[in-house]
């Protein structure tokens, strides 16, 4: 119900249609068509600025990806500013690889992260993850 309300509020301010939102690390992230990306941030990130307040949240906007070869910049995109090696689908899986950094930030206190950008995956690709 909550993420009804996201979507609404998203496309009453920017005026672009989206069928995705979820929230990872407490970031509310949208999910935009890629020809759509500039109306959704507005000029200068008006539309962005508008929502934070109202919401009392961050918010970022991200390009769809348009099947699984695009999933390793949608990741990227969803954990920025954290980096990782590679993003590989293997026995029906995405295998991900990252440094002992990296590998921490993406896991999380008590593994709430990677909890998180498992189900985004599995409801956005239908394939569980598994960092390496």
């Amino acid at each position: 119900m909550q993420t009804m309300r996201y979507i609404n509020l998203f496309r009453r301010i920017s005026k672009v249609n989206t069928r995705n939102c979820f929230v990872y690390n407490n970031v509310i992230i949208y999910v935009v068509p890629s020809g759509a990306m500039r109306k959704a941030l507005g000029e200068r990130g008006k539309n962005v600025r508008i929502i934070q307040e109202t919401l009392g949240k961050k918010i970022k906007i991200i390009k769809e990806a348009n099947g699984i070869g695009e999933a390793h910049r949608f990741v990227q995109d969803i954990v920025d500013p954290v980096n990782f090696k590679s993003l590989e689908v293997k026995d029906g899986m995405f295998i991900l690889t990252a440094g002992s950094q990296g590998k921490a930030a993406l896991f999380g206190r008590n593994k709430r992260r990677f909890a998180e950008l498992n189900q985004i995956l599995e409801d956005y690709f239908g394939k569980e993850l598994k960092i390496v």
